[in-house]
């Protein structure tokens, strides 16, 4: 057994699609397929399901790719731990973020970028359930996700920031002359809110049940920009979280009223796996980054 059919195996797991999984490892289909029908052999197991296109993996192969994923991950912590004893720390960093955090990780990636220039980073927007999951399959090497509305599991965690949320309307709206408005109140607008599989809009409906509503929105979406722009529209409103007007200012012809009654706010932090050793790019980024102060 070689460490490239290990490779080409999590390729092809990650692709789906023998040709990709090739083109991914720069190498011709022939010979990744001749590679994993070597790793069945010195198995003595068949690991993937064949017919005239890949199709999933035997109950054996989906063990024997949990362990692929593992000794790789080991591997590749190796190799950071030799490059920083060595020259300091290079390589790429892998971080998926919950997309109402996507404003804010410029302020986590760029002190460290400044103090690890060797090192890249991979920045992607990530729904909560897929950042554990990624963690889990190390796919990813650290998470920016919500840590106290549903449980994480097999992570440590750091706090950088709490979320509140506004309401945003238009300026020549009515709720445009106050400055805050109840949850109660709120529910029965024309609401523009994220897709019931973002954490966001679970908390947000969280919050709505906790004062006796459950409110049908007008119009859902996966973009927090998007959120923003729908605000715009007349006769609809958007919740969004407090950070963005705070950070970006308030898009024009809008305003941010308060949400209140309860006045509502949730956890943000940084997450990487609870394991040992720890890879040393995932545990620096996770040592330098401190709390985002949420005033301007």
């Amino acid at each position: 057994m070689v460490i490239k059919q290990l490779a080409y195996l999590v390729a092809l797991a990650r692709e789906k699609h023998f040709a990709r999984a090739a083109k991914a490892c720069n190498i011709s289909q022939p010979t990744l397929s001749g590679a994993i029908r070597a790793l069945e052999d010195e198995l003595g197991v068949p690991l993937v399901e064949r017919g005239h296109r890949f199709t999933g993996f035997t109950t054996e192969g989906e063990m024997i790719l949990e362990h692929a994923k593992r000794i790789l991950a080991e591997i590749d912590t190796m190799g950071q731990s030799l490059s920083d004893v060595r020259q300091g720390l290079k390589g790429r960093l892998r971080l998926g973020a919950i997309p109402t955090a996507l404003p804010l990780v410029a302020q986590i990636t760029g002190p460290f970028s400044e103090r690890y220039p060797a090192v890249t980073l991979t920045v992607l927007s990530m729904t909560s359930t897929a950042i554990q999951s990624a963690i889990d399959n190390f796919d990813i090497d650290v998470g920016i996700t919500y840590l106290d509305n549903e449980p994480l599991e097999r992570v440590v965690s750091k706090p950088l920031y709490n979320e509140a949320y506004v309401l945003l309307t238009r300026e020549d709206s009515e709720l445009a002359k106050r400055d805050e408005i109840g949850w109660r109140e709120a529910a029965d607008l024309n609401l523009c809110l994220l897709t019931p599989d973002m954490q966001n809009r679970r908390i947000i409906d969280g919050i709505f049940r906790s004062v006796g509503k459950a409110p049908v929105p007008v119009m859902e979406t996966n973009s927090i920009f998007n959120l923003c722009s729908h605000a715009a529209v007349p006769g609809w409103v958007s919740i969004v979280p407090s950070q963005l007007p705070r950070f970006f200012g308030i898009p024009s012809g809008l305003k941010a009223l308060r949400l209140i009654e309860p006045e509502a706010s949730r956890s943000v932090g940084i997450i990487l796996a609870d394991r040992q050793p720890q890879a040393p790019l995932a545990q620096s980024l996770m040592a330098i980054s401190e709390p985002i102060p949420m005033s301007k």
